[in-house]
């Protein structure tokens, strides 16, 4: 493919009956823009500069390849993909929630499972935001060029600096939490919480938490007895931008996720520009190789993060090479780039 063909290509992504509003990303964002930021699925859209629908019949009028999301109970999905293929669009699906316990808890009513390998049957190919997502696609459609199912990270507009929220490494300080949900076994949040006390009582580093489960979630904290002043805890929900300037004050980010999700944890963490610890969804295993929780215990992630926050020019090596992971593999031009030569394929396929 010729280097225009990708500069060319705009993609139309269709959450059929979702909640965010359309959107159009001709322009590119900037940080404190009031509409959705371009992550996510909205990334898909905003890395080739093109829309997002919630409407069918907008998305069809694009005239564009679209890829279709599956969410909810698929019925609007399935609806979707019909009057997409009539009006004879390319059309890819993606999974919209695709760590292994969302897919698991999706997928196991069968009226919504049938749903599930109709669609994914009758589309034009599947893109998958995780590896383990894209294995289920190519066994639903064994009998179909495995060309056809492509696993695609999410893009990070890593390469426009509107969105770099660099703080320089000697004056970053503390441990940043990267998970919140208590009760989603898989993410492995408390185990993150312990961690992080015993390497804040080894380094001296403060640590910081989201809370947002109210007085429940206050008093579960008040149990871990973090040493006297080294817990410092968000209880609202920030805008996106003022979450990120949060995190890129810290010298790591830490988690012990265990969920095998796209890894918007960690691609934040690229954004703020510091570095994520632990945690095994698709970008920390492209991004933080070295760092992030595949075949690594919680005793070898404690030396790693105790290396990283006393040693500043360690970290700031690091900071630099994942980075360049990151552009290498999840920048918008890279997945630009994925993108235009996945959806010629299938077009031609189909």
């Amino acid at each position: 493919m010729a280097a225009n063909d990708a500069a060319d290509f705009r993609l139309c992504v269709l959450n059929p009956g979702g909640r965010d509003l359309e959107q159009y990303f001709d322009q590119p964002t900037t940080l404190d823009s009031t509409t959705h930021p371009p992550v996510n699925f909205h990334g898909f859209a905003a890395c080739t500069r093109g829309s997002v629908h919630r409407a069918t019949k907008d998305a069809i009028e694009e005239k564009r390849p679209i890829l279709l999301l599956l969410r909810g109970n698929f019925r609007a999905t399935e609806r979707a993909l019909v009057e997409c293929q009539t009006a004879r669009r390319t059309v890819a699906i993606a999974l919209k929630e695709t760590g292994l316990h969302q897919m698991a808890e999706q997928l196991r009513d069968r009226g919504r499972l049938a749903r599930f390998l109709r669609v994914v049957s009758r589309a034009d190919g599947c893109l998958a935001t995780t590896p383990e997502a894209a294995e289920i696609f190519r066994r639903v459609r064994l009998k179909y060029d495995a060309d056809t199912v492509a696993f695609i990270p999410t893009p990070y507009p890593l390469e426009e600096k509107a969105w770099d929220l660099a703080v320089p490494p000697n004056q970053q300080s503390g441990i940043f939490v990267g998970t919140r949900e208590w009760t989603v076994p898989s993410r492995n949040h408390l185990a993150a919480l312990l961690l992080a006390r015993e390497i804040c009582t080894e380094s001296g580093e403060p640590v910081t938490v989201f809370n947002l489960n109210g007085r429940k979630g206050a008093k579960l904290l008040e149990e871990l007895q973090f040493p006297p002043g080294k817990l410092r805890v968000h209880d609202k929900c920030e805008p996106y931008p003022n979450y990120l300037r949060e995190v890129a004050k810290h010298k790591i980010v830490l988690q012990l996720d265990r969920s095998r999700v796209p890894g918007q944890v960690a691609g934040d963490t690229l954004l703020a520009r510091t570095i994520c610890v632990g945690g095994d969804g698709a970008i920390e295993r492209i991004a933080f190789p070295n760092f992030c929780g595949e075949g690594r215990t919680s005793a070898q992630l404690k030396t790693i993060a105790l290396e990283l926050l006393k040693n500043t020019s360690a970290r700031a090596t690091a900071i630099v090479e994942t980075q360049w992971r990151g552009a290498e593999r999840i920048s918008f031009q890279a997945i630009r780039k994925q993108l235009a030569i996945f959806f010629s394929r299938i077009a031609n396929h189909s």
